[in-house]
């Protein structure tokens, strides 16, 4: 089964950051290339990974940062419009919006957005953790392993 989903930026930064190759948020990363995961984005959503990957606090190679945004748009769908929605307007933290709007354009297919700051966003059943997504995808595949 192949899952459509948003990737929360501070959901690529973990997965960089992290020594620990089991962690949630690189098996959800992991999941692109594998053919699991088929991720949502835009040109904007691009620019923000591709401006918050470069800032000086974060220790990656230039060769991470292309490494996992060209997974990100050889195994992803552009989305190209996107509409504003009511809730939009008791979210926290603006540039989060963009996020939710590309998600809300695939939720007929049933996508997910995955982000460690649930709390940036509505409280709504397809706005998940990496653990939480890693859970959905064992509960709903033969990935046993996953």
């Amino acid at each position: 089964m192949k899952y459509y989903a948003v990737f929360d930026t501070n959901v690529l930064v973990s997965s960089l950051l992290t020594k620990n190759r089991d962690s949630a948020t690189v098996k959800v990363v992991d999941a692109v290339s594998d053919g699991v995961i088929a991720p949502l984005y835009n040109r904007e959503i691009l620019e923000e990974y591709e401006q918050v990957l470069h800032r000086a606090k974060f220790p990656f190679s230039e060769n991470s940062i292309r490494n996992v945004i060209n997974i990100i748009i050889q195994f992803g769908f552009e989305i190209t419009s996107v509409f504003s929605y009511p809730e939009e307007k008791d979210m926290p933290d603006k540039g989060d919006i963009v996020f939710y709007r590309v998600v809300m354009e695939k939720r007929d297919d049933d996508a997910y957005l995955i982000t460690g700051n649930s709390r940036h966003f509505p409280d709504r059943p397809f706005i998940v953790t990496p653990a939480e997504m890693v859970k959905i995808i064992k509960n709903n595949s033969d990935a046993r392993d996953f």
